[in-house]
């Protein structure tokens, strides 16, 4: 009888991925709720364009004033373009090398916006006043597949 495969490496690979990694299904019901600060590296352009409602805007240059101002202890999840972006990545270096616990939204703005989760836009109204509008998409059926009757289907990921 052969022996059992051993899958302890493999194991410890997806235990620190997921240590340092989460998704836009995980992170929308839990925004606000205290857990941690969602921050959007990307620069002014793309913020304006549209973000994560609830996220804050710290780009990545200016990480290393902002970031100490918040307390010690505090969480945060980062988040850039997209799957084909490192912004995220070189953004969750930089709070964890300031001291703070850090994931990275897999995914991005790109996988947050295509599931229809909610985002904001910054635009100038009739008078040039910036205000924020709901720029929130309809779900992609790649990324959010709807049922027949066009609920959600939850994916249990």
């Amino acid at each position: 009888m052969a022996d059992a495969p051993d899958t302890s490496a493999a194991a410890a690979h997806f235990r620190a991925k997921l240590a340092f990694e989460t998704d836009p299904s995980d992170v929308a019901p839990a925004v606000g709720s205290g857990d941690f600060v969602l921050i959007d590296s990307r620069d002014e352009r793309a913020w304006r364009q549209g973000h994560a409602r609830g996220a804050v805007h710290i780009a990545k240059p200016d990480m290393p004033e902002r970031i100490p101002s918040y307390p010690p202890g505090t969480r945060f999840v980062v988040y850039c373009w997209g799957p084909g972006c490192n912004g995220a990545t070189r953004a969750g270096l930089i709070i964890s090398e300031l001291g703070y616990e850090v994931k990275e939204m897999i995914g991005g703005f790109e996988y947050w916006a295509r599931e229809g989760l909610p985002v904001d836009a910054v635009t100038l109204d009739s008078e040039g006043r910036e205000v924020t509008v709901d720029a929130t998409r309809t779900p992609d059926p790649l990324t959010a597949p709807l049922s027949s009757t066009g609920a959600p289907i939850a994916c249990a990921c």
